[in-house]
């Protein structure tokens, strides 16, 4: 069998770049910087990306940068909108709950749900369309949709480790997590050591109502992702032991454990960049629910663009829409 991620890698493309820079005008947005701060911090980030290592994920990148932006600020910039979009989600959840609950296959439909939660990208969006998103998500074909081998290798699986992505998103979390104990199985959700972009952090986690037979904790990391190698031993053991399966949100996950190769994870994010997509060889856009032993797709589903922000669609020309 030919899987799907047999010979792709995720290093920094000189498009990343572009990206880089916008979400340093994004936090500092968010942080309302004045002038003389934006200098620095932006002379500041050229100077970390001018020494990292380009040969890695842009994750490894931003970590670097996005931790060198709040030890200048002196804050997290992300912290009010991180609790806004928490407070957003869980007004959904009730309404959300009772589709998945109503549903003919509500394992499908929460996974579904929770991949559309990953558009709440304050990183990378000023504004998201989350009602448009979770229309989306439920109503079109997933780009690759291992969603059967998730069913089977949850009931064979000993426990789950749930690899949280931003605050907020975690709140749509919580409804595949339902399903998962459910089916009897015990789930850790693991969230950030330290704050980073609008990434969930254990206090962030614990206000996102996740059912109380989750066992949170930290991954002991401020890194974007999950960079093995910067995460606290504890959670290394919780990743690598025998009989876990593990779902692995948002990009950042995909980009940073991608080389990893693990037997047991399923990514379940939305493509939201040019060079991500450019390695997935789908349209920006795509929702995925991909299994790291997974199969390559007979066909591509194009990803609709039409709800994503303008500067992530891609005009009839193939060059980016502009802002």
């Amino acid at each position: 069998m030919c899987r799907f991620l047999d010979g792709k890698e995720m290093t920094v493309q000189p498009e990343c770049r572009r990206c880089f820079l916008r979400q340093t005008e994004r936090a500092l947005d968010m942080a309302g910087a004045d002038p003389g701060v934006r200098e620095q911090v932006v002379g500041d980030v050229l100077a970390v990306l001018g020494t990292a290592d380009m040969g890695k994920s842009p994750a490894h990148a931003t970590t670097l940068m996005h931790r060198r932006i709040r030890q200048r600020l002196g804050r997290d910039p992300f912290r009010e909108v991180k609790a806004r979009s928490t407070r957003a989600a869980l007004e959904l959840y009730p309404r959300l709950r009772e589709t998945v609950r109503s549903s003919p296959d509500p394992l499908s439909t929460a996974a579904r749900l929770a991949i559309a939660g990953n558009i709440m990208d304050f990183g990378l969006f000023s504004t998201v369309d989350v009602e448009g998103t979770i229309e989306r998500a439920l109503a079109a074909p997933l780009a690759l949709d291992h969603g059967e081998m998730l069913r089977e290798r949850l009931l064979a699986a000993g426990r789950v480790l749930y690899l949280l992505d931003n605050a907020g998103e975690a709140v749509l979390d919580g409804l595949l997590m339902e399903e998962v104990l459910s089916l009897g199985k015990p789930v850790a959700a693991a969230a950030k050591g330290a704050p980073v972009i609008n990434d969930c952090t254990l206090e962030d986690a614990r206000e996102s109502g996740l059912p109380e037979q989750v066992a949170v904790m930290e991954n002991g990391s401020d890194g974007v992702g999950t960079i093995l190698q910067s995460t606290s031993e504890e959670f290394r053991r919780a990743f690598q032991e025998e009989g876990t399966l593990v779902i692995s949100k948002g990009m950042a996950n995909f980009e940073t454990l991608l080389s990893e190769r693990r037997k047991d994870v399923f990514f379940l994010f939305q493509s939201k960049c040019d060079v991500l997509s450019g390695v997935l060889e789908m349209p920006r856009g795509s929702m995925l629910l991909l299994c790291s032993e997974g199969p390559a797709p007979t066909g591509l589903v194009p990803g609709d663009q039409s709800l994503l922000p303008h500067h992530l669609r891609i005009s009839k020309k193939g060059a980016m829409d502009p802002p």
